[in-house]
């Protein structure tokens, strides 16, 4: 029962005998030539939108680190991110980002690649980022230990919340799939109606999560002088 439950996350399923579940990943490349229509088209137009907004966005919480082009790597995660979780919702397709192979693989770099500029840059700053203002001296110890820890720790959360958020609402659309086999005409429409209504959540869920990621990310990387 539980290895047929948890059968659809596992990435060694494969269709006709080719493991094409990973290569999915890059089927986002297949938008691209919608920049280069002479006529936008009205889903051009609404991608360029949310693109436009999430570029302010990020540019106000970049502040001081502020750079032309430096918003790209952001809103590029946003894309990957929501493409692959909107991906995932249709039937047969294995959801790449409900596994930490994805979403440790991105924020983990993402992670380290701060650190490392900041503390090669500016270490002083990186270590007042340790102790808050008005700390007292005798607090200051503890304040040192909880903060590394914290910090050793964002990249973990950042996948684990991606991936833990995927993972719970497929399995739940799963499970009460599999009880359509023993209910009543009445009841089925019922599942039907419930499964709507989670598969309108999990829409949601998907945006909502690369939203956070990508604001978590762009953050993380203000906090870097």
């Amino acid at each position: 029962m539980m290895s047929n439950l948890f059968s659809i996350f596992d990435p060694s399923t494969n269709l006709f005998n080719l493991p094409i579940n990973w290569i999915k990943t890059m089927l986002g490349l297949l938008f691209l030539p919608y920049s280069f229509w002479l006529i936008p088209n009205r889903h051009y137009i609404m991608w360029n939108f949310i693109l436009n907004k999430l570029h302010n966005e990020f540019k106000t919480l970049l502040k001081n680190n502020y750079f032309n082009g430096s918003t790209f790597i952001f809103i590029s995660l946003f894309s990957f991110i929501l493409f692959n979780n909107f991906l995932g919702l249709f039937p047969y397709i294995f959801t790449k980002t409900s596994h930490l192979t994805l979403s440790l693989s991105l924020s983990l770099p993402l992670w380290l690649s701060f650190m490392i500029y900041g503390w090669i840059n500016s270490y002083q700053h990186m270590f007042s980022h340790m102790i808050p203002q008005g700390t007292p001296s005798i607090l200051m110890p503890f304040m040192v230990m909880i903060e590394t820890i914290s910090n050793i720790i964002r990249p973990g959360t950042l996948s684990v919340r991606l991936t833990a958020n995927m993972f719970a609402g497929h399995l739940l659309m799963t499970l009460l799939s599999n009880t359509g086999n023993n209910m009543n005409f009445f009841m089925i429409f019922l599942l039907i109606f419930i499964q709507i209504l989670l598969l309108i959540l999990e829409s949601a869920v998907a945006v909502i999560q690369s939203y956070v990621i990508a604001i978590l990310s762009t953050l993380y990387s203000s906090e870097v002088n």
